[in-house]
């Protein structure tokens, strides 16, 4: 019998929650159909929309506070292996080891701890923040359906009173059911009326203790790493010190100084002559009287030239014991030997005139001939030009490209990428020669032809070809 009591008990209770959805459902449905009045707070209402948006925000910064626990813990094994790395490159004998050593452990202890800090203070301050939350939004939604109980209540017993035949016994249940109704959900309401306000204005110090506690605990870590990251440094350069002799320099990249071949801008001359008719002046050291006769070794420059930046050449002030040196060639298409007056290769020493040199009249005729060629500035050194000009005869013997200016030596390997550039290798000497068309020549590149392909060749046609100038050092 007590069975079957619990069981009826049982079975009544959900007859009566069946029946209180019907009721509910039915008069939702009159309500939107604006056949029912609703009842209606504006002020829960907004209380409950500033509810979801704080649900929304805290829900949001959980997940990206577990973001960035994730990255912290990342980082923290990236640089566990880096140091690991260190601790396996850093040789027995070099000096720091063991304070290298112990330097990796405190990295590794400051990111466990700086880990296990924000845990502490950020993520389980902000679970237990959200942990109030599901229980006020089943409340939330325990009183939306409490109110459409007490509306429906109402309706009911509007209607009985306002019906034609009255039945006081159903008026009067009816009664006592709105009563109890609306208790019910002013009960309730009434909670929620003080708990939502006060949620809501909460979320202004959770967010000022959550940010500072990350900030003060990211700025204590970077402090101390940061101490750590000192004393690895010093620990290097004392390494460094002692093995100075093998210090690595890093090299610059052609990419670095140098622009793309296809952006042209030729520059101008440094004295502001028109660029298609660039003239190269140079000064040199008086040569020594031994010099100045026919067959006699010219002497070396005793200092080497200061590099200019790329796309300038370089020139200083002649002094009182220096001379100007005027070179002046012809096309490089032409092949060295015999040449015709308009052809010849001519050279004038204002100071110091060699043997044999060509008379005044001589000189202006020359100069007149080959006005129409292209004259290029450089500077040069009296061992440029390995020969001798025979008096009166015009004649030549030149065993360095026509227009020769310097030599540069690569140091470092250099891949060709279009057929107009020089393949270099660590090593190879370059005679640099003059672009034919000075409009042609990019900024940090070198027109120039490879000694070796020039002693077995001596064809420019072949030969010649262009190379970034940062890939050289001048050597001559």
């Amino acid at each position: 019998m007590a069975e079957m009591g619990s069981k009826g008990v049982t079975a009544g209770k959900i007859a009566s929650n069946v029946q209180k959805k019907l009721t509910r459902a039915q008069e939702k449905v009159l309500q939107k159909l604006g056949k029912a009045d609703e009842t209606k707070d504006e002020q829960f209402e907004q209380c409950v929309q500033n509810f979801n948006k704080q649900l929304t925000e805290g829900t949001r910064l959980q997940k990206d506070l577990r973001t960035y626990l994730a990255s912290v813990k990342a980082m923290h094994e990236a640089s566990k292996k880096l140091n690991e790395c260190l601790q396996e490159v850093y040789e027995p004998d070099w000096p720091g080891r063991d304070e290298a050593n112990k330097i990796a452990e405190n990295n590794d202890l400051l990111w466990v701890d700086y880990h296990q800090k924000l845990v502490d203070q950020a993520l389980l301050t902000m679970d237990t923040y959200l942990g109030q939350f599901p229980d006020i939004k089943s409340r939330i939604a325990k009183r939306g359906r409490k109110l459409v109980d007490y509306d429906s209540a109402r309706h009911h017993y509007e209607s009985l009173q306002t019906a034609k035949k009255k039945d006081e016994a159903k008026i009067a249940k009816a009664e006592e059911e709105l009563v109890k109704a609306q208790k019910v959900f002013e009960e309730m309401n009434v909670d929620l009326q003080e708990e939502l306000p006060s949620l809501w204005n909460s979320r202004v110090g959770f967010y000022v203790n959550t940010f500072q506690s990350i900030a003060g605990l990211e700025e204590n870590f970077h402090k101390e790493m940061s101490k750590l990251n000192q004393n690895l440094n010093d620990v290097l350069v004392s390494l460094e010190k002692q093995h100075g002799s093998n210090t690595f320099t890093i090299k610059a990249q052609p990419s670095d100084n140098a622009p793309a071949k296809g952006n042209k801008s030729p520059s101008p001359p440094p004295d502001g002559s028109p660029a298609a008719t660039p003239e190269i002046r140079v000064n040199h050291e008086p040569e020594p009287a031994a010099a100045a006769t026919p067959g006699a070794a010219l002497p070396k420059s005793p200092s080497q030239p200061t590099e200019s930046p790329a796309g300038s050449l370089p020139s200083r002030e002649p002094s009182a014991a220096e001379g100007t040196f005027a070179v002046a060639w012809p096309s490089q298409t032409a092949e060295p030997g015999p040449a015709q007056p308009a052809e010849a290769s001519e050279v004038t020493c204002g100071t110091h005139p060699a043997a044999g040199a060509q008379e005044p009249g001589e000189t202006a005729a020359s100069e007149a001939a080959s006005s129409s060629l292209p004259a290029l500035v450089v500077e040069t050194f009296s061992a440029a030009v390995n020969g001798t000009v025979e008096g009166g005869s015009g004649a030549g013997r030149l065993d360095l490209p026509p227009g020769f200016m310097f030599k540069v030596q690569a140091q470092h390997d250099y891949t060709a990428t279009d057929t107009d550039e020089l393949q270099l290798k660590a090593g190879d000497v370059v005679l640099v020669i003059p672009f034919q068309n000075p409009e042609e020549q990019d900024e940090g590149w070198l027109m120039g032809v490879k000694e070796s392909d020039w002693n077995l060749h001596k064809e420019l046609e072949k030969c010649r070809g262009v190379f970034p100038e940062n890939f050289t050092a001048r050597v001559q």
